[in-house]
């Protein structure tokens, strides 16, 4: 996984609550286990006019001329701005493989799912939760520009947008830490590799019995 840096990228609004996995990626495409591939069906259903299958060539697919992310510049967003209780629904870690192989890094909405948001950290990617005022002032900024860009600074959490405007937002410690580094659970877990020699050179010493 990459270390999160500093970044401006331009918004995606989606001003929609309640944005479940499976509109996020339908459930035909679960059926890969690899992370990449899956950018091309984000939001598939949106995206696109007719019913999507595995292994299709979407080049030749009828596409939603009107939905966000099919238009210039939105075709090219890295942050994406939303409502409440986004990635709710299943499980399925797909959702956020879609949106990083899509090109978000960072998602903004009122709330996320639970398990939704800790599958962004393993994936990458920075869900912000912010209160309804700050997103309202979000989409208003959005609606006065076809491209308006935000800086996301990880490292003071802070979004800067229209030069100078910020807005703070709260992360986890651990959390930040893990996308700064660009560490999965796993790397995480390797971080304190020491510690963890440390503990079964002990535990073989008080306890030789376990290891004949």
């Amino acid at each position: 996984m990459v270390k999160y840096k500093t970044f401006k990228g331009i918004v995606a609004p989606l001003d929609k609550n309640n944005i479940d996995t499976d509109a996020i990626i339908p459930k035909q495409y679960l059926k890969s286990i690899s992370r990449t591939g899956f950018g091309v069906n984000l939001f598939d259903e949106w995206r696109y006019l007719d019913n999507g299958q595995p292994g299709q060539d979407h080049s030749k697919r009828k596409v939603n001329t009107d939905f966000i992310l099919n238009k210039k510049p939105y075709n090219q967003s890295s942050i994406l701005l939303a409502g409440e209780n986004f990635g709710c629904g299943s499980s399925r870690e797909h959702a956020a493989w879609a949106i990083k192989d899509f090109g978000i890094n960072a998602i903004i909405a009122k709330s996320f799912a639970d398990i939704f948001y800790n599958n962004c950290f393993k994936n990458g990617i920075l869900p912000i939760a912010l209160d309804e005022k700050d997103i309202n002032t979000l989409l208003i900024e959005c609606s006065k520009l076809k491209e308006f860009k935000m800086t996301i600074n990880l490292i003071n959490q802070v979004i800067i947008y229209n030069a100078d405007d910020k807005i703070h937002f709260n992360i986890d410690p651990y959390q930040k830490n893990a996308l700064l580094k660009g560490l999965d659970e796993i790397g995480q877990t390797l971080e304190d590799k020491d510690l963890i020699k440390s503990f079964e050179k002990n535990h073989k010493n008080e306890y030789p019995w376990f290891f004949k």
